[in-house]
């Protein structure tokens, strides 16, 4: 009985030190018609020293740097009897409290008017907020329990939706500065469908649609539906669902034509933004967001790279393996809607046309390997510049050239081991995601190794495909799969001049692209064509004109100016290098039964 006593003791005091040390937010709306929100945030048992706090400067899923600070003003520090307490801004986003009590509270006001997974928005209809964007803290106290409440009574029927623990009075709970700053929150009047899904473990979870959207809840109850099919697929290429934290997991849809747009993953939740007038009548083409930020729950939220794993939110957090993280994720993505009957063979065609012409025809990918393309990441994610970049040159998108590696992967293991980049992932979820292992490259590599008894293919594929830029011949895995890949303008003629702008009789050129006749012919960013092969060009038609008027390899003498002074160049047509993926049956070929077993088993359902 002692014991027992001395135990319950024990928690009560461990709960007691818990409390003490939980830094606690309130957040109101008085001004939410001009997108304003009024955030405090009191910080008990403060260690001797100056105090800083700060906003993030990096958000989860996003890579890139965004200055969160930027929106924060009219913020003030406070002792525990309400006393104004100096304080210093060293940095926009820093604030320093040289002197203080034991307890302060910090007061600011932030604007929002930005619909997407990265920042906030705040009007009459909701609040729409991702937590980095939102909240300031203070520096050296991750480990530390937050505690926010929401101020809202006067917003007709809004309510919460977020991944945060609820404890009831619109108190909500994270046990630490990663969970709190993973958890976006969607205030607003929505309508909800959920579902119940058992684990492999026997536990029961539950599944929500969270839509702040202009639809009758009959759409919402149909679309869920859907959800739940894609779903399904989801699970049967890992096998089993993660265990989410609290047993839920909620998909934040927003839907209006003048968001800003995005998908967002987090752990238990995601945030989806979308630039339709309601659901109804655009439900197929809203399921890819979902699928992709769905895939994350596992890869990428458990099954992590390092560079990731923790977090750093004062900076870009830059990591090998974006190529993997995002570039399966986009894989899978698409492949499962088709999986699921909501994406037709000619559909998938269509999108893996996409990421093999990227890979075999841009730059970036031609001369950078997909390692670099993820370490680019930290530029190119949303990141904001003014001055012009040559990225349409030495990067392509992690997300595609990691797609199209997945493309190939999977056909390979299909065709030479009989096995899946299924079976792939589930290793991988086993060993790193299952067990939260940040995962190396060389991890990835062993994993593979492993999972086909032949290291050797491991290693050579790493060394050409990963650390190097060769590229898989796709023309023969595709035709495993009864899909022909070909030029799809054979032996005519290509400029590779891109978007021209023709404006007040002016054709102005834009980046071009190397290896193109264009760049070859020394035209770039800004010249002004005046004339190609002796004619005027006041539009695109007359300049398609001129093109199929010729064959790859005519020379032409292209007119233009820079800066005002005229100059004169040869330009040499080459052959259009866009490629086109085809179903053999198209092209009067021969679906053999093989062909069709191989597509069946990789395009179609794989629930049992």
């Amino acid at each position: 009985m002692k014991k027992i006593i001395f135990a319950i003791g024990l928690l009560a005091t461990s709960i007691a030190v818990q409390a003490q040390q939980e830094i606690s937010y309130e957040v109101s709306f008085p001004n939410a018609i001009h997108h304003e929100a009024q955030i405090s945030m009191v910080i008990p048992n403060v260690p001797a020293g100056p105090l800083k706090v700060r906003m993030s400067r990096s958000s989860p899923g996003r890579y890139a740097t965004h200055e969160f600070g930027k929106n924060v003003y009219n913020l003030k520090a406070f002792d525990a009897n309400g006393k104004s307490l100096a304080l210093n801004q060293p940095a926009g986003d820093i604030y320093e409290i040289p002197t203080h009590g034991t307890s302060v509270k910090i007061t600011y006001t932030l604007f929002g008017n930005w619909i997407d997974g990265t920042y906030v928005g705040f009007d009459e209809t909701h609040a729409h907020m991702n937590i980095p964007a939102t909240f300031a803290f203070p520096i050296g106290m991750d480990n530390r329990p937050r505690i926010v409440k929401f101020n809202y009574a006067e917003k007709q029927n809004w309510k919460v939706a977020t991944q945060l623990k609820p404890m009831g009075k619109d108190k909500y709970y994270a046990p630490n500065l990663q969970y709190f700053m993973d958890s976006p929150t969607e205030i607003a009047d929505y309508k909800t469908a959920s579902w119940e899904v058992k684990n492999l473990n026997g536990k029961t979870q539950t599944i929500h649609l969270i839509s702040h959207s202009n639809d009758e809840q009959k759409t919402i109850d149909d679309y869920a539906i859907m959800l739940k099919k894609m779903v399904a697929e989801h699970v049967a290429v890992w096998g089993e669902f993660p265990d989410y934290d609290y047993g839920n997991y909620y998909f934040l849809q927003d839907v209006y034509p003048d968001n800003a747009g995005d998908g967002m993953e987090h752990r238990n939740s995601t945030s989806i933004v979308q630039r339709t007038p309601k659901i109804a009548g655009y439900e197929s083409g809203l399921l890819g967001t979902f699928s992709h930020e769905y895939f994350h729950s596992w890869n990428v939220e458990r099954l992590r790279p390092k560079g990731l794993e923790p977090f750093n939110f004062e900076h870009a957090n830059i990591t090998d393996g974006l190529w993997v993280a995002e570039g399966f994720t986009q894989y899978y993505g698409n492949l499962l809607l088709a999986r699921a009957g909501f994406r037709t063979v000619d559909n998938a065609a269509q999108t893996f046309n996409g990421l093999v012409n990227a890979v075999l025809n841009s730059p970036g990918a031609k001369n950078f390997t997909p390692i670099q393309a993820s370490r680019y990441a930290v530029f190119a994610d949303a990141g904001v510049a003014i001055d012009q970049t040559n990225k349409n040159n030495i990067f392509t998108s992690y997300y595609t050239y990691g797609a199209a590696v997945a493309l190939a992967l999977d056909l390979r293991l299909r065709s030479d081991f009989k096995l899946t980049l299924d079976d792939y992932m589930r290793a991988l979820w086993k060993t790193y995601g299952k067990t939260e292992i940040a995962y190396s490259m060389s991890d990835l590599e062993k994993t593979l190794g492993q999972l086909t008894k032949n290291p050797a293919f491991a290693a050579d594929f790493f060394k050409n495909y990963v650390y190097g830029t060769a590229k898989n011949d796709y023309a023969k895995l595709l035709l495993n799969a009864g899909f022909v890949l070909r030029k799809s303008n054979p032996e005519k003629a290509y400029t590779g001049f891109g978007r021209i702008d023709f404006e007040n009789g002016k054709a102005t050129l834009g980046s071009t692209t190397q290896g193109t006749p264009a760049y070859d012919a020394g035209l770039d960013i800004g010249d002004n064509l005046l004339t190609v092969d002796g004619i005027e060009i006041k539009d695109q038609a007359a300049l398609t004109k001129i093109t199929d008027a010729h064959k790859p390899g005519d020379i032409i003498t292209i007119k233009y100016t820079y800066r005002g002074e005229e100059k004169t160049t040869k330009l040499t047509f080459s052959e259009n290098p866009a490629l086109e993926l085809i179903s053999i049956e198209k092209t009067d070929g021969v679906l053999t039964p093989a062909m069709q077993t191989f597509r069946d088993n990789w395009l179609n359902s794989q629930v049992k």
